[in-house]
Formats: C-alpha cells, sequence, structure tokens
C-alpha cells in the first residue's frame, strides 16, 4: 500500500479535556486536504480516560491509529510516533492546538521546501495572542541560551509543531536520548550535525493558560539537558556507526 503523504502525531498525556476537540479540528482539516494522511495519537502514562477517548476516535476513523506507551515523556511520545508512521512527511503538534490547524499547510511542499520546518514565534510573520509579557520574556532569555550553547540560528527551538521528511525523522529519532521536554532541542541539533536544512516558519500563535509548563523548573532542566546534549556529542552518542 503506498503511503500516506502526511502523518500527524499528537502525543498525549492526561489529556482527557483536550483531546476530543484537537481531534476534531485534525479530522475536519484533513477531510478538505487532496491528498491522503494519517494520524497517531501517542497516549503516554495517563491517569485519566485519555487512552479510552482516543480508541473511541479510531473506531470511527478507520486513519487513526492509536499507540500507548507506559512511560511519561512528551519526547518518548514523539520518538514512538514519528518512527512508526509511514507518511512523507510527519508532523507533530501539541494538543492544545495553539496554532490554527489551517496552519498546517504552510509546513509541507509546495508550500515550503525544507528537510525540517519549525513552528516559530520569532520569525518573521509571527503574531503571539495574549502571551503575559513575564513569559514572553521568559521564553526569550532561554532561547537565547539555547543558541549560545547548542542552536545558533535558531530564534524559537519549543514551538510546538514540527514536521519532518520522512527520512529525516527516521534518521534523527534513532539518535534521541532525551525523552522529557528538551528533546527538541536534542533532535535539532542532531539534525545540524548531520547537515538537514531546518526553516522557521513564523505563526499566529494563542497563549494558552492551561500549559503544563514550568518556567522555572522546565527552564533548570532544560539548561542541564543541554550540557548533556554538549557532553554526548563530544564522546560521539549522536554520531552514525562507522
Amino acid at each position: 500500500m503506498k503511503p500516506p503523504f502526511l502523518s500527524i502525531i499528537i502525543p498525549a498525556h492526561n489529556e482527557e479535556t483536550r483531546l476530543p476537540r484537537a481531534l476534531g479540528q485534525v479530522f475536519a482539516f484533513l477531510e478538505t486536504q487532496p491528498y491522503a494522511s494519517e494520524v497517531l495519537v501517542v497516549e503516554n502514562a495517563s491517569r485519566d480516560r485519555t487512552l479510552v477517548i482516543a480508541q473511541r476516535f479510531a473506531a470511527a476513523f478507520p486513519t487513526l491509529r492509536v499507540l500507548h506507551e507506559d512511560l511519561a515523556g512528551k519526547g518518548r511520545a514523539v520518538r514512538r510516533g514519528m518512527l512508526e508512521a509511514r507518511g512523507e512527511y510527519r508532523f507533530f503538534c501539541d494538543t492544545d492546538f495553539s496554532m490554527p490547524v489551517e496552519q498546517i499547510s504552510r509546513f509541507l511542499p509546495p508550500a515550503v521546501q525544507a528537510d525540517i520546518v519549525i513552528a516559530s514565534r520569532e520569525a518573521p510573520g509571527a503574531v503571539r495572542y495574549g502571551e503575559p509579557h513575564y513569559r514572553h520574556l521568559t521564553g526569550r532569555v532561554f532561547n537565547a541560551l539555547i543558541r549560545w550553547l547548542a542552536l545558533p540560528g535558531l530564534q524559537d527551538t519549543q514551538c510546538g509543531f514540527k514536521c519532518f521528511r520522512a527520512a529525516v525523522a527516521e534518521d534523527v529519532f534513532r539518535f534521541q536520548t532525551i525523552m522529557g521536554w528538551s528533546f527538541d532541542v536534542e533532535i535539532l541539533y542532531i539534525a545540524r550535525r548531520r547537515g538537514y536544512t531546518i526553516r522557521e516558519l513564523g505563526i499566529p500563535w494563542h497563549f494558552n493558560a492551561d500549559s503544563r509548563v514550568s518556567v522555572l523548573r522546565d527552564s533548570w532542566r532544560m539548561f542541564l539537558d543541554i550540557l548533556s546534549i554538549r557532553q554526548k556529542a563530544r564522546r560521539g552518542v549522536y554520531d552514525p556507526p562507522a
């Protein structure tokens, strides 16, 4: 069977409230597109009804696959989805859809040509809605740290919408070691070491007050992860086998 053009991967941890709306938006969008597609919900260690809700949607939508992970970690869920997806392009997204779902078309050919396209709240054309000033300032400081220590030139590595060509996804995600929030930095770091092109795409982005990110806790954790990434690179952890 010919692989679909697009796979959409949705990591879902304790998302019984937001998942139905997200899937409704995704399938309404895909029904208007001319290409074949699939959706993968990767439920990981939820303590609520996320898995049951995803399975009910799968009974109604044949192109939806539901995967289960026993261990938590957004990076772990995204990795599983990326490596099990079959699409020529593989797009992962946050369940809260702080970016309008119609923007997905801008991440795909012929609208853009790149190995990896990442949503950015700082690239030209980006607009932020409703974000408190302190959150914006904290994010900019930390992104400056990411540029200094790991990914010079990229303005926003942490926005939760990214698209990979299939071959690129299968290459970089198999070397992933960080399964928490910092996995984006590691994946982009590996991709850049491989010489893949990364394009930032300015998007309209709506702040979600229910965000799971803790500025202080997660920023400190991510700082330690960045140092770990640099150490692993020096040890050759990300190098392909000889």
